[in-house]
């Protein structure tokens, strides 16, 4: 019988996220398969992983203070996997002027745990305009994983008619672009956001905003999203994409009591 590592190797040995321990600690963090497709990247990372997933749900918690009080709190956001199983935790850590006065864009950082409390993931965010009119200064993320180490970013591109942006390494050279539909209020549905190769003629992946019902989307600020992606997608690409949903909340989800 063909050893594990022989079976990860004709598969095209999947990649993971940190933050749990492999249980065989066999599996090596990237692949040298000359198959990889070209957002396949090869990194360093650390000896702990979490399994494969080609789903990845993130839960925002209802800020029941911000709904009471009409103000905007800081994110707290739940990472599953399809099982609905909580994998990480992230809390956004931002000043309360910030929050008040430049709203959805604030800069902040974002800190994701995993059940241990361990910090693994750290997305950096900073202060940027936010309109299809504006073609400079533009949103950008910074992702480390693990924090101390930048292994990609996302950022926006201008188009006057949609949500485009590119997830690149961390050379700033573009790897996937992300692009989102004309309309992203999300009435009585789901919102895609699609990523594809840099050619835009093969879509490998999407970030979806879950409709959640009216009475959700109305009178709280609690978002739902699925990631999906091809199970053996390099980890930095992963933890790219989750950067970008929280991009997306943010630009175009956010909202509470006080905007009404």
């Amino acid at each position: 019988m063909a050893s594990k590592d022989a079976q990860n190797q004709r598969r095209g040995l999947p990649s993971f996220l940190p933050g749990v321990p492999d249980p065989d600690q066999s599996l090596p963090a990237s692949s040298s398969n000359p198959g990889n497709q070209a957002w396949q990247l090869s990194r360093p990372l650390p000896r702990s992983f979490l399994p494969t997933l080609d789903l990845i749900i993130i839960h925002q918690q209802v800020e029941l203070l911000g709904m009471i009080l009409g103000t905007e709190t800081s994110n707290k956001y739940e990472i599953k996997n399809s099982l609905g199983q909580r994998i990480y935790f992230a809390v956004e850590e931002s000043i309360c002027f910030n929050r008040t006065f430049c709203s959805t864009l604030r800069s902040c950082t974002l800190r994701i745990t995993d059940n241990s409390g361990r910090e693994v993931i750290t997305v950096n965010r900073p202060l940027r305009c936010n309109s299809c009119w504006c073609p400079c200064y533009l949103q950008e993320l910074e992702i480390q994983a693990p924090p101390g180490t930048i292994v990609g970013y996302v950022a926006q591109k201008w188009d006057p008619f949609l949500p485009k942006f590119t997830i690149q390494n961390a050379n700033k050279e573009d790897i996937l672009k992300i692009v989102g539909p004309c309309a992203t209020c999300g009435c009585f549905g789901d919102v895609n956001f699609e990523v594809k190769t840099i050619n835009e003629k093969l879509t490998i992946g999407k970030i979806s905003k879950y409709w959640s019902g009216f009475v959700n989307d109305v009178f709280t600020n609690a978002d739902n999203f699925g990631i999906h992606v091809p199970a053996d997608l390099d980890v930095t690409v992963k933890a790219a994409m989750i950067g970008a949903c929280f991009l997306f909340d943010f630009m175009f989800f956010e909202h509470s009591l006080a905007g009404l």
